[in-house]
């Protein structure tokens, strides 16, 4: 008994310490992220609770798209207009997204992208925490009300 334990035991222990499959986390990049924290290389960590602007990402094959949009109330977005395009690599077991601009290039690493958290490291070693935005929609909320209001009031 304490031999199929111990088994178990290392077996667990082993797949807990499996690295991230580069492939699976391309796969998780698309869509609206809201920046929840930045922990700097220090250990200094700053918390982000409110978020005027999210980054929506775009993933075509092994290239994508990062762009600074404005969620609206009534669900829809605002981009100001500027992209940043970015190709995909996987290297040493780790997904990587290098940027190109006319005024300069980086990387970022994917530590983690799951269907509803992103964390990236960049040049500056500071970690990038983001989880799914969830859009507004002011009359999925408000047009209940309205009917309940016009209902109560025999108006419907």
């Amino acid at each position: 008994m304490n031999y199929k334990l111990t088994i178990l035991i290392i077996a667990l222990f082993f797949a807990s310490c499996e690295k991230p499959n580069p492939e699976t986390q391309k796969q998780n990049l698309s869509g609206y992220w809201e920046i929840k924290t930045v922990k700097m290389p220090d250990g200094e960590k700053k918390d982000f609770n409110i978020n005027t602007v999210v980054d929506y990402i775009e993933i075509k094959g092994d290239s994508g798209t990062r762009t600074k949009v404005s969620p609206k109330f009534d669900g829809t977005y605002t981009s100001n207009g500027v992209s940043e395009n970015f190709t995909l690599k996987i290297e040493d077991d780790s997904l990587r997204m290098y940027y190109k601009t006319p005024f300069d290039e980086w990387k970022e690493t994917v530590i983690k992208a799951k269907d509803s958290s992103l964390t990236v490291i960049n040049r500056d070693n500071k970690i990038y925490t983001y989880s799914k935005f969830k859009k507004f929609d002011l009359g999925k909320l408000i047009k209940p009300k309205i009917s309940c209001l016009f209902s109560s009031l025999n108006l419907t």
